[in-house]
């Protein structure tokens, strides 16, 4: 989230590496964890797998239905000890309202309880965890560390549940479905029945993956259950731009006129104006409560929408035909949507829950159907991939939502899996490391230069050599006084991520060289497991006979576009080189556009349209621009082989 805030939040920010906002005790502070797996007699990844089948039929719950229930809560992870920012515990997400109202509902210098928007459609936290313990005869605090009786105390919460709502045992997942809901713990019945229709969605196209414990944990599809037809929410606010199917609500941000100027957003005509080109995934590195104050101060900045983690619950702020002040880039703002995710990107295991990560995807999948959006990493990206739109502001851009968003899952949701497209030797790669597995080191999630727990991220590391011990690639603009990049989890300096596409440079060994930021960034990338895999699609290269060309943060109309008394943006190429021979990806281009926003008015102010065209392309963690007329474009292919002919510079 890039925004303007008063300088005692700056301060926390900088002093507590933004996590201080959590909570005032460094105790309650939620680390990045993963516990390995104990040893036992049987095979030590199966244990979680063993634990679902034995509670199934203790408590007599369809298996399926057990452990879909349990992927929708924490997709079988299980930090033991260690709760969400809801109290919830285990694979099971068992909740201890004691839990949740101490672990980090209050950042310093808030009191009461956390802010909600209107129909917010959420109770207060159960005491599930204390229940499930009487049912099954344990302490209580034994379900917060042992994942088996945690599973068993979800298996007796759900037959608990059936049997209150007077329905049999049933072997028939079908049976359970109004358990399955209530089990959500929402009051919204939209919100509610999404719940249990995701629930049954896992049911039936099955699921798999390794946990944080290194549990191999199955599900088979079962494609005869099946979700029930959603119907349409009802009682929203009219300005509420949301599908049917998600619990929204608004909560509107202010359009004034201030001392110094106005604000928090633009009046806008999207996309007759300008088209909406992009989504912008932010996390709040605050709470919602704080969040909620921000977006309604007309001194402050503002963005679209803001998701809850405990529940996924939607609140819209600004209708999206308008642009939010959200990304740190006027022309980002113009044409994107901003998306807040409540959390901190040096906790995802606390705040990243599953039913945010499906809120969001519903409603990204609704936003980008309605306005035309590529559902590609250079149309969906976060706060931390948003170009700089002048040299003298790379330092400022922000980093959220940071390494530990799972980017492959997101887009799993999107319905836009990624993947290869191409052979392993083609000239261009998509980064695709696998998350539960891809562990770099990290550090600074509980105080500058202390180590991060190890963790599953959606990043990989760049290197001047083809060698873990080459030092790490340097961003010039983002350090300018010289200073080597870091591991800290918030440097972004030697990065790239989970979906993003990068032509190759170079291959040695295990090795792959990728043009980055204007040189050759080498990763490990061994064959049997590979970090990046191959892509196709187009790059471009300076045209021939220019030995550089210069590289953009915003794409600007021609000085001839701007009519006379226009106040015209002052062109800044970015403080990088992109040299003849480097290809650089590229999925979209852009028409130069600027408005006047330098005063208050009561109608959307006009466009101005140049005809320069621009390439979006992947240039470093960030994305860039480069003029049509100073590049050619080149075809990496579907199949393995050569590139493809230089063409001339398409235009749209």
């Amino acid at each position: 989230m890039r925004r303007r805030v008063a300088p005692r939040v700056l301060i926390a920010v900088r002093e507590h590496r933004l996590t201080a906002c959590v909570a005032a005790s460094a105790a309650l502070l939620i680390p990045v964890l993963a516990f390995p797996p104990t040893d036992s007699e049987e095979a030590a990844d199966q244990h979680l797998q063993n634990d679902f089948t034995a509670a199934a039929d203790e408590f007599h719950v369809p298996r399926s239905v057990l452990m879909g229930v349990s992927y929708l809560q924490s997709r079988w992870d299980s930090h033991p000890g260690v709760p969400s920012v809801s109290g919830g515990y285990g694979p099971m997400h068992l909740v201890d309202a004691d839990a949740g109202r101490a672990a980090g509902q209050r950042p310093q210098g808030e009191a009461g309880p956390p802010a909600q928007p209107p129909d917010a459609g959420r109770a207060q936290p159960p005491a599930e965890l204390r229940r499930a313990a009487d049912l099954i005869g344990v302490p209580a605090k034994r379900l917060r560390t042992d994942t088996t009786a945690n599973v068993r105390g979800g298996a007796a919460l759900l037959a608990a549940t059936q049997r209150q709502l007077g329905k049999p045992l049933s072997d028939n997942p079908t049976d359970w479905w109004d358990a399955v809901a209530r089990f959500s713990g929402s009051s919204d019945t939209d919100a509610a029945a999404t719940y249990a229709n995701d629930v049954f969605g896992v049911i039936s196209k099955g699921a798999h993956r390794i946990t944080d414990a290194a549990q191999n944990v199955t599900l088979p599809a079962d494609p005869k259950v099946r979700p029930h037809a959603s119907r349409p929410a009802d009682k929203r606010p009219k300005e509420v731009e949301c599908p049917p199917e998600l619990a929204c609500s608004w909560l509107s941000a202010p359009y004034e006129q201030t001392d110094d100027a106005y604000g928090n957003h633009d009046l806008a005509d999207r996309p007759w104006d300008e088209k909406i080109e992009y989504i912008v995934i932010h996390d709040t590195e605050a709470s919602l409560k704080s969040m909620f104050q921000t977006v309604q101060d007309p001194t402050e900045a503002s963005w679209h929408y803001s998701i809850r983690s405990s529940d996924g619950h939607v609140t819209q702020h600004v209708r999206t035909k308008d642009s939010a002040w959200h990304s740190g880039s006027q022309f980002v703002n113009a044409h994107s949507i901003g998306i807040e995710h409540e959390g901190f990107l040096t906790q995802p295991d606390a705040w990243y829950s599953e039913k945010m990560y499906r809120a969001s995807a519903r409603l990204v999948r609704y936003l980008a159907k309605k306005y035309g959006i590529p559902l590609d990493r250079q149309h969906i990206f976060g706060h931390d991939n948003v170009p700089s739109p002048t040299a003298s502001s790379i330092p400022d851009m922000h980093e959220d939502p940071g390494p530990y968003w799972d980017w492959r899952h997101y887009f799993d949701l999107l319905g836009a899996p990624l993947r290869a497209t191409a052979g392993p030797d083609s000239p261009m790669v998509m980064v695709l490391p696998d998350y539960a597995t891809n562990n770099p080191r990290y550090t600074g999630c509980k105080g500058s230069g202390v180590p991060c727990g190890p963790h599953g991220s959606s990043a990989v590391r760049l290197h001047t050599e083809p060698s873990e011990n080459a030092p790490l690639i340097q961003d010039p603009g983002r350090r300018p006084d010289g200073e080597d990049s870091t591991e800290d989890v918030s440097d972004l300096g030697s990065r790239v991520s989970t979906g993003q596409t990068y032509a190759v440079a170079d291959r040695r060994g295990d090795w792959t060289a990728i043009w980055y930021l204007g040189r050759k960034a080498w990763f490990d990338n061994p064959k049997k497991h590979p970090t990046a895999v191959g892509a196709s699609g187009r790059m471009v290269t300076p045209k021939e006979g220019l030995s550089e060309i210069p590289v953009f943060g915003r794409a600007l109309p021609e000085e001839d576009a701007y009519p006379d008394g226009f106040p015209e943006q002052t062109e800044s190429p970015l403080p990088y080189s992109l040299l003849a021979g480097q290809r650089y990806v590229t999925q979209s281009t852009v028409t130069g556009t600027d408005v006047d926003r330098s005063s208050f008015v009561q109608t959307p102010n006009p466009v101005i349209n140049g005809e320069e065209q621009y390439y979006e392309i992947q240039f470093g963690h960030r994305l860039a621009y480069v003029r049509a007329s100073d590049v050619d474009v080149v075809t990496a292919p579907a199949a393995a082989g050569p590139p493809g002919e230089t063409t001339p510079s398409a235009r749209r």
